[in-house]
C-alpha cells in the first residue's frame, strides 16, 4: 500500500517533431521507437563510463554529474540521440563515486530525473551513484545456495527487515537493519534464539522480505532516521537499487548493497533462500516518479477519458503491457538475481500486470535457475488492461509454474478478512468443509465439485495470514466473542496446521508461529514498531506453540506425500474421507516417495466436542501427531475431542 498525492497538472506528452506526429498512446509507437539492448542506464569501468537512456520523446537530454553529494550544483554534459528512442553519453576516465541524474526536454519543458535504472543511489535515494558494482561483493560472496527440488518443497517465512530486530529484546546489535538479520547467536527474554537463529529453528526454507528496493522519502526519510519512522514500502522509488534506512550508512550509496550482499549470503550459508516482495503494478507518485519525467504519459495506464487507471487504489497503474515498460520490469528481476542472487520473487497485485510479462519473466528465470520461485497476488482488480490479459487467478492456466495465493483458503479457515465479526472453520463456522477441501488439494480441479483456479499445485501459495489486514489472532479476537485464549490458541494452531499439511506451497507470517498480535491494528503499513515488531517477549511466552510450528513443518518435510508435484498425483494419492460436520479428513495412500508411512491419515477437528471417526480399513493404524486430541484408538475407530489436526500413519 503506499500514499498517495493528489495534483492538478497539464503533461506535455511529447514533441511532435521528434516523434513525427506519433502519439504515445498510438500502438505503433512501440514498434517504432522500443529499445531492445541490455545496456540502459550506467556502465562503469575506471577508464570509462557510458550512459544509455530510453527517452524517445525528448528533443534534447544532458547527464547531470555533482561531483560532490551535498552540492546543488551539476555539470551537465549533452547526450547524443542514438537508436531506439536513446540517447547515449561516454565519458573518458574514471568517475567511480560520482553522483549523477539525467535532465531531458519534452515539448518546452526541462524535466530532471534519476535514472529509472540506477542501481546505486545515495541519500533517499535522490541521485543516482556511479559505481564499481565488483567492489561492493562481501568477503565471502558465492552463488552457491540451498537446494530446492520443487517449489512445493519450500515453506515461506514472510518478514520486514526492521521488524524482525527493532524489539528492544531482540538482543540484535544492529536493530532495523540489514545486518541485523545476519547475526548469530542471539539471545532474548528467557535466553531464547532470536532473529536468525529462531527463524533457522522453525525449519523453513525462504525468507521472504517485505520490500527492500529503494522506497519514498515521505514514507522513510533517510536522513532522519534519528525519528521515529515506519512503513512496509510498497511505495517504490528507485526500484533496482536496495533501501537505504536499512543501512549503517544510508549515505554511501555502496554500504547499502555491500550490506544487504551480506545478508543474504548469511541465509543461505545457513540453509535459507530469499524471496524479495517487488513492486511492479504501480509507482509511488505518478507525476513525480521519474519515468513520467522522463517519457510523460508512457508507462502508466489511463482511461479514455485521460483519468489514470487506478485498480491498485494506489492512484496509478505501471503500463506493464508495454514494451519498454515490460523491458524494466524484466531487466529489473535479472539483475536482482544477477548482482544479489535472489532466490524469489513475490508479486504485489500480480492480477494488475499482463500475462505476456509474467511469462518472460518465468521464461527468462527457467534459463538462469528454474528453481527461482514466482508467486503472486492474482487478484481481480478494475483495471483498463483487458480482462484476457490479466495474470490473475482467472487466468491461472495461462500462467504455468507460477503461484497464486489462495484467499479461498484464507477466508475458509478464519473467516472472511473484509467482515471481522464472521468465523471459519477453525472458529466453529459450519458450511467450509468442502472449500477447505479445495485448499487441501492444491487449488486443482480435484473433482467436478471441488476445483479452485490452479491447474498444478506449484500454483496455489497457501496462507492464513501475511502483512495484511488482522494477523489470525487478532481476527480470532474479533470474531470469537465469549471463548477463551486457550480455546483460540487451539484454533490458531490448527490454522497453521492445514496450511503446512495442505498441496501446494505453504507460507507463513512473521510471528504466526508465537501468535502475533499487532493489537487490533489491520493495516499497519505505517503503525510505529510497538505495533510492528516481532515482539520477542511474546515469542518468549510462547514455547509450546513455536514448538507445534516446529513439529508441523519437519512432519511436512518428513513426509513427501504432502508435497506432490502434480495435480494428476493428487488426484490419485489423495482421498477425502467421510467425518462428522466440523472436521475434514482425508488419506494420502500408497504414495511411493521413500517415507516410512505407507498411508497416511489427516484429520482437522473444528469442534471443540468429542467425536467418534471410523477409519479406512487400510492397515493398522498409529499416532503419528495429536496425541494430545485423541482418546481412543482401536482398529477402525478413533474417538478424540478438542480443537486441533490429528495424523495417523500405517507404516509400509
Amino acid at each position: 500500500m503506499a500514499v498517495q498525492k493528489e495534483h492538478d497538472v497539464v503533461i506535455d506528452y511529447g514533441d511532435p517533431a521528434v516523434t513525427n506526429g506519433v502519439s504515445v498512446f498510438d500502438a505503433a509507437f512501440d514498434e517504432l521507437f522500443a529499445y531492445d539492448g541490455d545496456d540502459l542506464g550506467m556502465r562503469y569501468t575506471p577508464e570509462e563510463t557510458r550512459f544509455r537512456l530510453w527517452a524517445p520523446t525528448a528533443s534534447e537530454a544532458k547527464v547531470m554529474l555533482y561531483p560532490v553529494w551535498a552540492c546543488t550544483f551539476a555539470e551537465e554534459m549533452e547526450m547524443t540521440r542514438d537508436v531506439g528512442g536513446t540517447w547515449i553519453l561516454h565519458l573518458e576516465g574514471d568517475y567511480k563515486g560520482i553522483g549523477y541524474k539525467y535532465k531531458v526536454k519534452v515539448g518546452e519543458q526541462w524535466n530532471e530525473a534519476v535514472d529509472p535504472y540506477a542501481a546505486a543511489v545515495g541519500i533517499n535515494g535522490d541521485r543516482g551513484a556511479i559505481l564499481d558494482f565488483s567492489a561492493t561483493d562481501p568477503s565471502h560472496w558465492t552463488k552457491d545456495k540451498p537446494p530446492l527440488h520443487s517449489p512445493v518443497d519450500a515453506v515461506i517465512y514472510e518478514l520486514h527487515v526492521r521488524d524482525l530486530s527493532i524489539h528492544p529484546g531482540s538482543g540484535i546489535s544492529h536493530p532495523g537493519k540489514y545486518l541485523g538479520l545476519a547475526e548469530e547467536g542471539t539471545k532474548g527474554p528467557k535466553n531464547i534464539p532470536t532473529g536468525l537463529d529462531h527463524i533457522r529453528s522453525l525449519g523453513v526454507t525462504h525468507v521472504q522480505l517485505l520490500p527492500v528496493y529503494d522506497y519514498s522519502t515521505e514514507s522513510v526519510d533517510e536522513s532522519r532516521l534519528d525519528l521515529p519512522q515506519y512503513n512496509w514500502g510498497y511505495d517504490p522509488k528507485n526500484y533496482n537499487a536496495p533501501e537505504g534506512s536499512y543501512a549503517t550508512d544510508p549515505y554511501e550509496p555502496s554500504v547499502r548493497i555491500t550490506e544487504m550482499k551480506q545478508m543474504i549470503q548469511t541465509l543461505h550459508d545457513k540453509g535459507l533462500r530469499v524471496i524479495m516482495d517487488v513492486v511492479y503494478n504501480h509507482v509511488y507518485d505518478w507525476y513525480l516518479i521519474n519515468f513520467t519525467k522522463l517519457v510523460p504519459g508512457y508507462y502508466l495506464r489511463y482511461k479514455e477519458d485521460g483519468s489514470l487507471s487506478n485498480g491498485a487504489f494506489c492512484g496509478n497503474e505501471f503500463a506493464s503491457e508495454r514494451k519498454m515498460g515490460r523491458k524494466f520490469i524484466v531487466d529489473s528481476i535479472l539483475h536482482w538475481v544477477k548482482e544479489y542472487h535472489i532466490d524469489g520473487f513475490r508479486f504485489d497485485l500480480m492480477g494488475l500486470m499482463d500475462i505476456e510479462t509474467m511469462n518472460e519473466i518465468r521464461q527468462r528465470l527457467d534459463e538462469i535457475d528454474p528453481s527461482i520461485i514466482t508467486i503472486g497476488e492474482g487478484w481481480n482488480m478494475n483495471t483498463v488492461l483487458m480482462a484476457e490479459k490479466r495474470a490473475n487467478q482467472m487466468n491461472a492456466r495461462q500462467l504455468p509454474g507460477i503461484g497464486q495465493f489462495n484467499d479461498g483458503l484464507r477466508d475458509a479457515i478464519k473467516g472472511s478478512i473484509f467482515i471481522h465479526e464472521n468465523k471459519g472453520f477453525i472458529s466453529g463456522a459450519s458450511g467450509f468443509e468442502n472449500d477447505i477441501r479445495k485448499g487441501i488439494a492444491g487449488g486443482i480441479e480435484y473433482n467436478g465439485k471441488l476445483r479452485q483456479f490452479a491447474v498444478e499445485p506449484v500454483q496455489s501459495v497457501n496462507y492464513v495470514e501475511c502483512h495484511d489486514n488482522h494477523t489470525m489472532w487478532d481476527k480470532l479476537v474479533l470474531s470469537t466473542e465469549g471463548r477463551t485464549d486457550d480455546e483460540r490458541q487451539k484454533m490458531h494452531r490448527l490454522g497453521s496446521a492445514i496450511i503446512l499439511t495442505s498441496q501446494g506451497i505453504p507460507f507463513i507470517h512473521a510471528g504466526q508461529e508465537f501468535m502475533r498480535t499487532k493489537n487490533g491494528v489491520e493495516n499497519s503499513y505505517k503503525s510505529p514498531d510497538e505495533i510492528n515488531w516481532l515482539d520477542w517477549e511474546r515469542c518468549a511466552a510462547h514455547p509450546s506453540d513455536i514448538r507445534y510450528m516446529q513439529q508441523v513443518i519437519r512432519l511436512r518435510q518428513e513426509h513427501s506425500a504432502f508435497r506432490l508435484r502434480t495435480a494428476a498425483e493428487i488426484r490419485e494419492h489423495l482421498e477425502f474421507e467421510e467425518t462428522p460436520v466440523g472436521s475434514v479428513a482425508f488419506t494420502l495412500r500408497n504414495h511411493a516417495g521413500g517415507d516410512a508411512s505407507k498411508h497416511l491419515y489427516i484429520l482437522y477437528h473444528g469442534s471443540p466436542g468429542e467425536s467418534i471417526i471410523t477409519l479406512p480399513d487400510l492397515g493398522k493404524w498409529s499416532v503419528l501427531f495429536g496425541e494430545e486430541e485423541v482418546h481412543e484408538l482401536q482398529m477402525q475407530l478413533m474417538t478424540l475431542s478438542g480443537i486441533g489436526m490429528v495424523v495417523l500413519s500405517v507404516e509400509s
